[in-house]
């Protein structure tokens, strides 16, 4: 069996065999955690950051999560509407006028976080290195018309969320999305999440591991090594180009759990945390193509608020149990890549209810 580093409460000791048991067959490296009542209850970690199995993943190795960054932008969008200063039921234009451009006028905050704006994609042609020119992308989407009548529907807005609530975010602040978290959430809590990637932080990555199918499935708009770059750990990309390890996720995300503290630091009020649950679309995702409740930002389940980045990467909060279960690695699999991280969730689910 693989060999796994950390700490763990013998309680949940079958999330560590997941892992090592993840690590022996599809995984090259990774980490679990899982935090109860605001605690780390499990951080482990095992494996290799190369897939030369060269040199091993460490206690403070991070890795690029895609799409769970999601998590970390809404949880920005959640704080700014608790201190009043944001109004999740205003128009985007009342923030970001040129936004109202081509029928966006009735356009909500909402809807932006419950992935119901009508802007699943950009319109226009766009490379991966359009997406680090921060101004040139926000105004495509501030000119673009909605696929469909805004909060009617919903299609996941896979990258066009970070830049969407982003510039809200920015609008709103005056500070940069990856700021704002960085100053607001990061700082108070010392949790090691970045959007937006200092230097100093690059010889801690662990490269991601493509498919071996390939860089990235037919149709989509950013691939694997795209995230090699020194041009895309420098930009902020707030959809799927955050940096962290599954002890970060949970650490940040345990402020929903908890009601609105974390690390001992009060990130939101109790309500304002709740508010993750207002749903905002319950059907088929014309994008996903599959049955979804959205809240604000998550994936919605009876108590529990989630979601995933591409191939693998999973967090889910769970108010009920004040729990929370990330699981970040570097193999990236396009088909059951989120097995690992499910199987995770699941022997949490069993050490805590035991």
């Amino acid at each position: 069996m693989a060999d796994i580093q950390g700490s763990c409460d013998g309680r949940f000791a079958k999330v560590g065999d997941v892992l090592a048991t993840s690590l022996d067959t599809d995984d090259v490296g990774a980490s679990v955690a899982v935090f109860v009542d605001g605690q780390p209850v499990v951080d482990l970690w095992g494996g290799y950051v190369d897939a030369a199995r060269t040199t091993p993943w460490g206690r403070d190795t991070i890795t690029t999560v895609w799409s769970t960054t999601k998590t970390m932008t809404a949880l920005c969008a959640l704080v700014l509407a608790d201190r009043g200063d944001l109004d999740l039921d205003a128009p985007v234009a009342a923030y970001w006028p040129e936004f109202a451009a081509a029928g966006k006028e009735t356009v909500l905050v909402r809807h932006l976080l419950g992935h119901s704006a009508g802007l699943p994609d950009f319109a226009d042609p766009i490379t991966v290195a359009d997406l680090t020119d921060w101004a040139g992308t926000t105004a495509r989407l501030a000119a673009q018309t909605p696929k469909w009548e805004p909060g009617t529907a919903a299609g996941y807005h896979s990258v066009t969320f970070g830049f969407l609530v982003g510039e809200v975010v920015r609008r709103v602040t005056g500070r940069t999305l990856g700021t704002f978290f960085q100053e607001e959430i990061v700082t108070p809590t010392g949790a090691d999440f970045h959007i937006g990637l200092a230097p100093e932080h690059d010889h801690r990555v662990a490269q991601l591991i493509p498919d071996p199918k390939g860089d990235k499935p037919p149709g989509f708009l950013v691939g694997v090594s795209d995230s090699f770059t020194e041009a895309w750990r420098r930009a902020e990309i707030p959809a799927v180009n955050g940096y962290g390890n599954a002890r970060s996720v949970a650490a940040v995300q345990s402020a929903l759990a908890c009601g609105g503290v974390t690390g001992g630091v009060r990130l939101l009020s109790a309500a304002g945390g709740e508010r993750v649950f207002e749903e905002q679309f319950h059907g088929v995702d014309r994008v996903l193509g599959m049955p979804i409740r959205w809240g604000l930002g998550y994936r919605l389940e009876n108590r529990s608020a989630s979601w995933g980045g591409w191939g693998g990467s999973v967090v889910l909060v769970d108010v009920e149990h004040r729990m929370v279960v990330a699981y970040v690695m570097n193999q990236v699999l396009w088909e059951d890549g989120y097995t690992r991280g499910v199987n995770a969730v699941l022997a949490a689910y069993e050490s805590v209810m035991a």
